[in-house]
C-alpha cells in the first residue's frame, strides 16, 4: 500500500498545485518506505501584450484606488494566497504583481489605446511576507473580446522572474470558449482556476502559487 500524504499535502492536492516524486529510496527496512515529494509549480502562461510600459507610481494592493481618484465597479474582489517553493516554503520577500483589464474590457497601456477608466489603477504590486501570503483589492475579473475572465500575474524574487501566468475564474462559461485556458490539462487548470465566492465585502479568491527558486 502506498504512503498516506500528511493532511498538509493532501490539502495542496485538492487545492490544484498537484505532487511529483522527486526521489526514492531504496526497498527495505522503515526509512525505504519514505519518499522525497515536491510541490508541482504553478503552470505559466503568456505574459501578454499589456504589460506596463513603465509601472505606476501608484502600485499598491488597492486597484480600485489610483491616487486620489476612486473606482467603484460592480463586482469587487479580494484575490489572494500563498506563493511558497517546491518544498512548500513561503516565499518571504517575493513579489507579486498583478494587472488586468477594467470592467469594460480596457488596459492602461499603449497598445490599447490607454482607454481603461483613469479611477481603475490597473495593476498591483505586493511584497511576500514570512507566511508567503498576498492579498489585493480589485475587481472581479472582466472578459474582453476573445478572452474569458482573467488576471494576470508575475512573481519575482532579488530581481528574477519566476512565474508569469494568469489566474481564472471557476465556472465562468467563458473558459471553454478561451484558447489559452483549454491549452492546460485538468491539473493545470485547477491551479490556475478558482470561485470567487460572494461576501459583505465583493466577491474573494484564494490560489495556490508554487514556484521553483
Amino acid at each position: 500500500m502506498p504512503p498516506i500524504l500528511p493532511t498538509s499535502r493532501r490539502s495542496l492536492l485538492l487545492q490544484g498545485a498537484g505532487v511529483v516524486i522527486a526521489s526514492s529510496l531504496p526497498l527495505g527496512g522503515r526509512d525505504a518506505r519514505a519518499q522525497a515529494v515536491a510541490l508541482r509549480p504553478t503552470p505559466s502562461q503568456t505574459e501578454g501584450p499589456f504589460y506596463p510600459v513603465a509601472l505606476p507610481a501608484d502600485r499598491d494592493a488597492d486597484l480600485l484606488r489610483n491616487g486620489r481618484a476612486v473606482y467603484t465597479p460592480r463586482q469587487v474582489a479580494w484575490v489572494g494566497g500563498t506563493v511558497t517553493d517546491t518544498q512548500g516554503r513561503p516565499l518571504a520577500g517575493g513579489v507579486v504583481e498583478i494587472w488586468q483589464c477594467d470592467e469594460a474590457g480596457h488596459y492602461h497601456h499603449p497598445g490599447d489605446g490607454d482607454r481603461a477608466d483613469a479611477a481603475f489603477q490597473g495593476f498591483g504590486q505586493v511584497t511576500l511576507a514570512r507566511d508567503g501570503r498576498f492579498r489585493f483589492r480589485t475587481l472581479r475579473p472582466a472578459p474582453y473580446t476573445g478572452r474569458t475572465p482573467h488576471i494576470h500575474v508575475k512573481v519575482k524574487l532579488g530581481g528574477r522572474e519566476l512565474l508569469t501566468t494568469q489566474f481564472y475564474v471557476q465556472g465562468d462559461p467563458g473558459n471553454a470558449r478561451d484558447a489559452l485556458w483549454r491549452r492546460l490539462d485538468a491539473e493545470a487548470q485547477a491551479a490556475l482556476t478558482r470561485p470567487f465566492v460572494p461576501g459583505p465585502d465583493g466577491f474573494s479568491a484564494d490560489y495556490a502559487v508554487v514556484v521553483r527558486t
